[in-house]
């Protein structure tokens, strides 16, 4: 790093970011993907967005396990979702109305959200809420109607824990008008979180017996909050049905006036409260929930002040703030460096507000920070270049500037009055502990370090190479006959199931990426997350699970473009604590797998299944693919992963019958069954795969023990196998077969075992991003090319396989690692040559 004092005001800045400002989007980066904005031009008149609203007086009354100590006090913590609810909060003294109980009364806005949860102090020490499950409450709802008192019970401390009676509240979400069940709504009680599946059900366990209050709110604040009271029993399950008013959109025209001292073109974006303004309602790193990515960018106008228009839902509590970075970073101040958060209740009308920025800076006591990089010319073009800051951990990632010629710079105005010394660090496309700079290379890097000063800082850097991008292998190709294969064959791509909310920013490019493959077929994997087994809890999880919305987006995106869309369901499973078995293997081993757990079990895996047969019957996908490498012990006559067996249920095989019958109601399309290449698998095959359209076989065996083994002896090698185990069963049942690929760019592939270093074997989804690297393993990038080449070349041969898909495609960015991703391997470059030739694109 050189690091040097200037005068800020560099001739070079004034023109930059006019790209990217004028591709700026004067509608919602989420806006639905089945209907339209408004179109009607903005009202001329325009109202400053400080007007005062009408407030309600709320007296929030709290029952606690216990009594507090002598040196303990109360408060109730209303949340900052946009600048991030582990960062910013204000605190409210509670008084006690006895031992038990505490109350204090706050004036809120009417017709406002307000999130909040209940704090405890012993001296300096800050205690949070917790659920009985011993997860932190991000937040309670209350939806301010009027005047009201709003009673809850506390159920844990994160430094405690009680044993109490608790019950269970569930039901459904309808829309009012339609009477059509609702998905992607957040319900809450008691701290709880649900977002709602395709046919409206939430279920909130754990809650303390007593009233609860019960909130369903729109993400997109396309339906108007609804709340009511709710009884929860011991043991018991109290029944509630929702009905929530769906809100009509208005133009809310934004325009505001930047500081002048800011960096002339830069992009300003909005951060807020709801999903179109860039809230994941997930924490992300650092402790913040919105993702610049995700927030609207504002159009650069003559006179210099920057302005969108956004259809909005009327009624809708907009908390909202601009910034040049995210909901923390670069975010605007008041003159007196406080946080800025405002806040507008949507009316009915069109509406211009009227903003102006005081300033970027929390004080003048710490300077704004350029930093300036120049990056390899190996980088994709159409890479973006991030900045990440570790203040006290990593935070997530923000898009730095570009200035061409492989330049890029970010100015941080602030917040620099806690930082002194600190460290940041440069990534591509956002993933920060994948795609880094090889000098601050990793999930645990210390990064680069700075410190904050008096005086405007210019930190010029150099990067001299990515890691795992350091210098793109090219691939020799050799020609083939390859005969093109009748309609129906698919060439495909599937994407890794891991998910982080700003993978969506990337989706377009991947799916542009996957048509340039030739592909005619892009298999989503969205998925759920088992957070617990008992109790069995089985849900959304944001942040690790795109929402319903995130999904339905990418399904129309990759549409857009040409492509068929298949959507194959991936349950996401606990951290394994066992480095030697899976996290499906360390789940199935420690769950109770009783009689009764199996029943619910399959009452949720069926809930699972028709949430996205509903999403592949509305958004317009071809495919749904059930199944996969983890439900081995759910199948009849299933086992363990140490051979024991699983106790399910004699009447499993009508279980799965009934659920495959519950999805064709839904879902028109072709339904396909994943199956992982065993011998018992393909020897005596359940019996409801004939109620299936077609096997998408995962096939990652061994192809060869020898080291000196060629491209042609595995070819052989997958011929025999297909010939001798896979064809009799796709005769046997007659349906077509898919063969899903996944092979590392690992020395070790081709046998299908790549060393742990410990005497074992990796599984190779170890080796996927962002999992931590494993040193012991050698990169081996021709290795995975010579197995495509090798399984394409023996498809070739068999006019009976009915379709050939790459699978754990990762999505954000390129990178030449270890993982099962062909994203810009040489095993790219082969797909690309045969998979336009197999559908007869190319002759």
């Amino acid at each position: 790093m050189n690091g040097k004092f200037i005068n800020l005001r560099r001739i070079a800045l004034a023109g930059i970011i006019l790209v990217l400002v004028g591709q700026a989007c004067t509608f919602s980066l989420l806006g639905n993907p089945f209907g339209t904005n408004p179109t009607e031009p903005p009202p001329s008149g325009a109202v400053p967005s400080s007007t005062p609203y009408p407030v309600a007086q709320t007296t929030f009354v709290v029952t606690l396990p216990e009594p507090l100590q002598a040196n303990e006090s109360l408060a109730v913590a209303v949340m900052d979702e946009v600048t991030g609810l582990s960062i910013s909060a204000v605190q409210y003294p509670m008084s006690p109305r006895d031992s038990l109980t505490y109350t204090a009364t706050l004036p809120l806005p009417f017709q406002s959200v307000v999130k909040y949860r209940y704090i405890r102090r012993a001296g300096s020490q800050v205690i949070n809420e917790d659920s009985v499950f011993g997860e932190t409450i991000r937040y309670r709802l209350h939806y301010v109607a009027g005047p009201a008192e709003v009673q809850d019970i506390l159920a844990d401390w994160s430094d405690k824990t009680y044993t109490r009676p608790t019950g269970t509240i569930l039901g459904q979400v309808f829309n009012m008008d339609t009477g059509s069940p609702l998905p992607n709504i957040l319900v809450t009680a008691g701290g709880m979180h649900f977002f709602t599946d395709s046919m409206g059900r939430f279920e909130l366990t754990g809650l303390p017996v007593g009233t609860q209050q019960v909130v369903a709110y729109s993400l997109d604040g396309m339906y108007q909050p609804f709340q009511q009271g709710a009884i929860v029993g011991d043991g018991s399950a109290t029944i509630v049905d929702l009905r929530v008013k769906p809100s009509r959109l208005v133009n809310v025209t934004f325009n505001v006036t930047i500081p002048q001292d800011t960096v002339p073109g830069v992009p300003v974006r909005i951060a807020g409260n709801i999903l179109q303004l860039g809230n994941t309602f997930a924490d992300l790193l650092g402790g913040v929930n919105t993702v610049a990515d995700r927030m609207p960018v504002m159009s650069l106008q003559e006179g210099g002040q920057y302005s969108i228009t956004l259809g909005l839902p009327v009624g809708t509590h907009i908390q909202y703030k601009y910034t040049l970075g995210d909901g923390f970073w670069n975010a605007e101040h008041k003159a007196n460096g406080e946080w800025v958060l405002r806040d507008f209740i949507v009316p009915e009308q069109d509406v211009v507000l009227q903003d102006t920025v005081a300033t970027w800076v929390v004080n003048r006591e710490s300077a704004p920070i350029l930093f300036e990089t120049t990056i390899p010319s190996v980088t994709p073009p159409g890479d973006i270049i991030y900045i990440q800051f570790n203040a006290i951990n990593w935070m997530e990632p923000i898009p730095m500037w570009p200035l061409g010629n492989n330049r890029w710079i970010y100015k941080l105005y602030g917040p620099l009055n806690f930082l002194g010394s600190f460290s940041y660090r440069y990534c591509r496309n956002a993933q920060c502990g994948s795609a880094d700079d090889n000098q601050t290379a990793g999930v645990s890097s210390t990064g680069r370090q700075a410190a904050t000063s008096l005086l405007g800082q210019d930190i010029q850097d150099i990067i001299g190479s990515w890691k795992w991008f350091e210098n793109p292998e090219p691939v020799t190709l050799v020609g083939a006959n390859i005969p093109p294969r009748t309609a129906g064959f698919v060439a495909g791509i599937e994407y890794q199931s891991t998910y982080r909310p700003n993978f969506s920013y990337f989706a377009p490019q991947t799916f542009a990426n996957t048509r340039a493959l030739g592909s005619n077929l892009a298999v989503l994997t969205p998925s759920w997350t088992y957070t617990s087994s008992s109790p069995l809890r089985f849900a959304t999880v944001s942040g690790q699970d795109p929402l319903w919305i995130d999904s339905a987006i990418m399904v129309s995106q990759a549409r857009a473009l040409g492509l068929n869309v298949a959507i194959f369901p991936t349950p996401h499973f606990p951290a394994s604590t066992d480095p030697t078995k899976t996290p499906a293997d360390s789940f199935w081993l420690g769950a109770p797998r009783d009689a009764q757990w199996w029943q619910t079990w399959f009452t949720r895996y069926r809930a699972f299944a028709v949430n996205y047969a509903d999403l592949a019957n509305q958004s317009g996908a071809n495919i749904l693919i059930l199944g996969g490498d983890w439900a081995a012990p759910a199948l009849p006559g299933g086992t363990l992963s140490d051979g024991t067996p699983s106790n399910v249920p004699a009447d499993a095989e009508a279980q799965w019958r009934a659920i495959v019958q519950d999805v064709r109601s839904r879902f028109k399309g072709q339904v396909f069954w994943a199956m992982p290449y065993t011998k018992s698998n393909l020897e005596t095959p359940v019996n409801f795969l004939l109620d299936m359209d077609g096997i998408y076989l995962l096939w990652s065996i061994p192809l060869s023990t020898s080291q000196t083994a060629t491209k042609m002896d595995y070819a052989n090698e997958a011929g025999r196998l297909l010939d001798n185990e896979v064809a009799p069963l796709a005769s046997l049942l007659g349906k077509p077969v898919i063969l899903a690929v996944s092979y590392p760019s690992a020395a070790g592939a081709a046998s299908g075992c790549v060393p742990n270093g410990a005497g074992g074997c990796l599984d190779f989804a170890q080796l996927s991003r962002p999992n931590t690297d494993y040193p012991s393993v050698s990169l081996s990038l021709q290795t995975q090319a010579d197995i495509y080449e090798a399984m394409l070349t023996a498809v070739n041969a068999r006019s009976w396989v009915s379709g050939f898909v790459s699978r754990g495609y990762f999505m954000p960015v390129a990178l030449q690692d270890k993982s099962t991703s062909i994203h810009s391997k040489p095993a790219a470059d082969i797909l690309w040559y045969w998979y336009p030739r197999l559908l007869g694109t190319v002759q």
